[in-house]
């Protein structure tokens, strides 16, 4: 219970930000993230980042502002209740904080990092 409770308030806490998406092409949304974090088993710094979402072909880009670095998902369809939020969503392993996943409205992409997910599971005896 004290795992949900952590990863549910790291969630809300950290990396969720609500902003308007605009009816363009692309939307860009900038997003503070106060701690570092993991993305496909690369570590990101906290930092500014841009999240745009181009909805003519569904995908959404998580961009660093201080480097190079950028990541791209197919979104699909989630919880409709959310036409306007727009979150980061974190998992603490081991005191390392990982994305999970993005939603952009109504859309969220999946699990990004399961497989890394089923692995660790394996190394702890889960499987």
């Amino acid at each position: 219970m004290r795992s949900i409770f952590r990863k549910v308030i790291l969630a809300s806490a950290a990396g969720v930000a609500v902003a308007l998406a605009g009816n363009c092409a692309m939307a860009a949304t900038r997003i503070n993230v106060p701690f570092n974090f993991s993305v496909a088993g690369k570590m990101l710094p906290a930092g500014s980042y841009h999240l745009v979402h181009e909805s003519s072909s569904g995908f959404v880009t998580l961009s660093s502002l201080d480097s190079n670095q950028s990541y791209t998902w197919l979104l699909t369809p989630g919880p409709s209740e959310y036409d306007r939020k727009i979150a980061l969503k974190f998992d603490d392993r081991n005191g390392t904080h990982v994305l999970q996943s993005v939603q952009y409205g109504s859309k969220i992409t999946p699990r990004i990092d399961q497989q890394r997910s089923i692995d660790m599971e394996r190394e702890s005896g889960g499987q």
